[in-house]
């Protein structure tokens, strides 16, 4: 199987579960260093762009986005050549990070007017509404609803009135500068390109009980993470618009590229 491997996919794959090996057994802090950074972040640097690309938070988010490189890459390399596949990756992962940057900026700024807002008048309801409006995985920890309740019962306690001050802040500093990391932008740009370019393969998925067509798997995907990034799950890290981003980005360079769609399956 590993025989018709193209030379792009296997040396992707070579990179990208190295890092990981050499990140979790030396315990490098490499996302803190390369993962992607709120653009105005004390951390960020441009290089981020790209080496976001080839870290990855854990095993389960390394062997996803390494599977689905292995099962599509190959064809498409071969379609496009080794050299155009290598543009087409790096881009897609290029305009995911462009467009997550884009997403995160806003959402930030919201966050940073909310926070200000807050510290013109801080209250127990305005701190209440703040976290639910804003982070709701922290309006769910026991400890900030035990600190809600002492807040209610003594609104005026100016040491209660700084240590909800200090909670926005941290929310804050949290959204504003965890890293994004994974290889998904451009590995969501491969399966946006296998079904355009490939739409009526049938794919046999485990977590469908009859076979699809390309076309069909990468629009629901699509749609799902369209509907993932809008109605944000407490608690979900994924980026979804990062995903978003590569598909978008798959699309376009199809589109300007022209592929010839006379060899479909």
């Amino acid at each position: 199987m590993f025989g018709r491997l193209t030379p792009i996919v296997k040396n992707l794959l070579i990179l990208n579960i190295g890092i990981y090996l050499v990140q979790a057994f030396l315990n490098l802090p490499l996302a803190e260093i390369g993962g992607l950074r709120y653009i105005f972040a004390e951390d960020f640097r441009p290089y981020q762009f790209f080496t976001h690309l080839f870290i990855h938070g854990g095993l389960g988010h390394l062997f996803g986005n390494m599977f689905a490189l292995f099962i599509f890459g190959p064809l498409l390399e071969r379609f496009w050549g080794s050299q155009r596949f290598l543009v087409f990756y790096l881009v897609c992962g290029l305009g995911a990070a462009l467009l997550y940057s884009a997403i995160n900026y806003y959402e930030v700024s919201k966050l940073e007017s909310a926070v200000s807002y807050y510290m013109q008048e801080p209250t127990p309801e305005h701190f209440d509404e703040f976290i639910r409006d804003n982070a709701e995985f922290a309006w769910r920890n026991p400890e900030v609803q035990s600190f809600m309740d002492d807040y209610y019962d003594s609104p005026q306690n100016q040491s209660l009135v700084s240590q909800s001050e200090q909670l926005a802040q941290q929310i804050l500093g949290r959204k504003a500068n965890i890293p994004m990391v994974g290889a998904s932008g451009a590995i969501f740009g491969i399966l946006m390109a296998f079904g355009l370019l490939f739409p009526n393969t049938e794919l046999f998925l485990l977590f469908f009980p009859f076979p699809i067509k390309a076309k069909y798997f990468v629009l629901f995907y699509g749609l799902y993470e369209l509907w993932a990034g809008f109605d944000r799950v407490p608690g979900d890290n994924v980026a979804h618009f990062a995903h978003l981003g590569g598909m978008l980005f798959a699309f376009i360079m199809i589109k300007i590229w022209k592929g010839e769609r006379n060899s479909f399956y």
